[in-house]
């Protein structure tokens, strides 16, 4: 007897809700409807008074305690207690679950063809549809299951990255700032050009760069260009006039300091001169006064003295001066204390006279060589003054002259611009061209196709890492206006086969003879992995379901893939085996062209 599929686990009885209506494949009953939240019933229980719910909208409803049945009032048959919805007052509907269960159900989900019951929905589909949308946990942006992968890889903005110079993590909205900040960014030097300097290296760099360009010497009086290191005394030697010029500028711009200064010198020596002359006056009227006074009764008195003196004869001296007669003893007295003044104060007054002359000779003579100085600087000054103005004309026809190659340079400085965007656009267009000469050359217009894949190995440890979990092959034709179609492999596998097949799929691709040819796709395909020792391929063949959108005419550049997710075992492929040799594999596909 065979054993009945099982329900899905009683968990899920208290978290959801019905099945939304739209899963049903064929008539809708109300019998089927949730008298709560009106979608299909799931896990149907029957209240007392014969009105069915889901198991999640009865509980959560009596949760708040006993509720009046909306069933029964919008029917108009209310009627006490069998109307009140309370915990205990229902049962499970295990006949009405059963109907439910064996009711056809479709997937609601765009572009997916799953069909079955809806306890197949519910047991196998439900919450697992690759073409469900659901919102990244990162951006919160709403993406397709299938999709998650790639959009967490390729294109979430909140994802994030390892530096691939420093290796640190960093999001990829950020990955800007980090170049800014990256002490292992590459820098380019601007004067040599040596490219991936890291960040953290280059102040190093420029420090030793003979090719770096540094500011003139000159700069501290005006010289505002900068010259690489090893042409600096090349700059020097060119631009010496310049240099002149700027340094004629800048001693003028001292001498009006130092004029500005020189009067108020020139004015303290005058009032210092005139006081000097002053004490000079001053001096020579004390030391006439003193003289005139000194010429009077002391000078007699010393006479009659000496006279008195010479008249008696000589002897030798003695011990004691003699007495002096009583008459003249005032007389003497006098003349006793005029007698040592004019040679001491006349002497002393003799020395600062001398000295205060001495200092007014100095200052003369310092006088003298300062206008001297002032009249052979204000002589430089006038050669210096006519040098400028014959430099500024020579530099105002330098200036015409440099605005004039500066404007041809600034011309051809845009017709290279405009040329090096001509010469792009030519490198796109040949890079273009030899993409579609490659893929002309591998397409074949007869249905038959081989497929090289070289580096298997390299390709799919990528694949098993979810780098590149799949590959396409180039286009081929069934005929030069016919249908045109590719091969998609998944060296890993996919879906069912993931991990355990290798999965390998058939795609119908936009044609420019499409609106010629027959729709849906109907030929039969054979797809094979190819036995390099012609003993035993692996081969499947399928017939296109007409019914399904991978065979309708494209409307985009590729339908969705269709063909056979178990396609090879991975068994198979390891160890010693004949399906690769020299790290290659040949994919065969064949579309029968029986009337085309």
């Amino acid at each position: 007897m065979a054993t009945q599929e099982p329900s899905p686990p009683s968990s899920m009885e208290s978290n959801k809700p019905g099945f939304p209506k739209k899963i049903l494949g064929n008539k809708l009953e109300d019998k089927h409807l949730c008298n709560c939240c009106h979608n299909i019933l799931r896990r149907p229980f029957q209240a007392q008074c014969g009105h069915r719910f889901c198991s999640y909208c009865f509980n959560r409803t009596v949760s708040n305690g006993p509720q009046k049945c909306n069933a029964c009032i919008k029917e108009d048959i209310f009627e006490e207690p069998t109307s009140i919805l309370k915990q205990g007052c229902a049962f499970p509907d295990n006949a009405v679950r059963r109907e439910v269960e064996n009711l056809s159900a479709v997937c609601i989900n765009e572009s997916c063809t799953w069909t079955g019951s809806i306890k197949e929905y519910e047991l196998d589909h439900e919450g697992k549809c690759e073409f469900m949308f659901i919102p990244c946990p990162s951006c919160k942006e709403r993406i397709r299951f299938n999709e998650q992968e790639r959009h967490n890889e390729r294109e979430c903005p909140e994802r994030t990255l390892n530096c691939k110079y420093c290796k640190e993590p960093f999001h990829f909205k950020n990955i800007k700032a980090h170049d800014e900040i990256c002490p292992k960014y590459p820098m380019i030097c601007e004067g040599c050009a040596k490219k991936k300097i890291p960040r953290e290296k280059y102040v190093d760099h420029i420090k030793f760069c003979s090719k770096f360009r540094t500011p003139c010497r000159f700069h501290v009086v005006g010289c505002d260009m900068s010259v690489e290191k090893e042409k600096i005394h090349d700059h020097e030697r060119a631009y010496a006039y310049e240099h002149l010029n700027l340094l004629l500028h800048y001693i003028m711009g001292m001498k009006v300091s130092m004029e500005g200064l020189q009067p108020q010198g020139l004015e303290l020596a005058g009032h210092k001169l005139v006081e000097l002359q002053q004490s000079l006056r001053q001096l020579e009227a004390r030391v006439s006064q003193l003289s005139t006074t000194s010429s009077g009764p002391p000078v007699q008195g010393a006479a009659a003295s000496s006279s008195s003196s010479s008249s008696g004869p000589p002897g030798p001296p003695t011990s004691a001066p003699l007495p002096p007669p009583p008459t003249l003893a005032p007389t003497l007295s006098v003349s006793t204390s005029f007698t040592p003044l004019p040679s001491s104060v006349g002497a002393a007054l003799e020395l600062q006279l001398h000295s205060e002359k001495t200092k007014v000779a100095e200052l003369g003579r310092r006088c003298t060589e300062l206008e001297v100085k002032s009249g052979t600087f204000e002589n430089v000054v006038c050669v210096l003054n006519r040098e400028v103005e014959r430099f500024a004309t020579t530099l105002e026809a330098s200036n015409r002259q440099h605005k004039l190659d500066q404007d041809k340079i600034e011309a051809l400085s845009n017709k290279v611009r405009q040329l090096e965007r001509t010469v792009g656009l030519k490198d796109l267009t040949v890079a273009e061209m030899e993409g579609r000469l490659r893929e002309m050359s591998a397409t074949t217009f007869d249905g038959v196709f081989v497929w090289r894949i070289s580096d298997f190995a390299k390709k799919r440890q990528d694949a098993i890492a979810g780098r590149a979990p799949a590959m396409f092959s180039p286009a081929f034709y069934t005929s030069k206006y016919g249908y045109k179609m590719c091969l998609r492999i998944y060296l890993n596998g996919d879906g069912t086969g993931r991990g355990s097949h290798l999965s390998l799929f058939f795609v119908v691709m936009r044609g420019l003879s499409d609106a010629l040819l027959k729709w849906p796709f109907n030929q039969k395909v054979t797809l094979m992995l190819l036995d390099q020792s012609n003993r035993e391929h692996i081969i499947d063949a399928f017939r296109p379901d007409v019914t399904s959108s991978s065979f309708q005419r494209p409307v985009s550049e590729m339908n969705i893939a269709s063909g056979c997710p178990l396609f090879c075992p991975l068994s198979k492929l390891d160890g010693k085996n004949s399906y690769i040799r020299d790290d290659t594999i040949f994919i065969k596909a064949i579309v029968d062209l029986t009337g085309l």
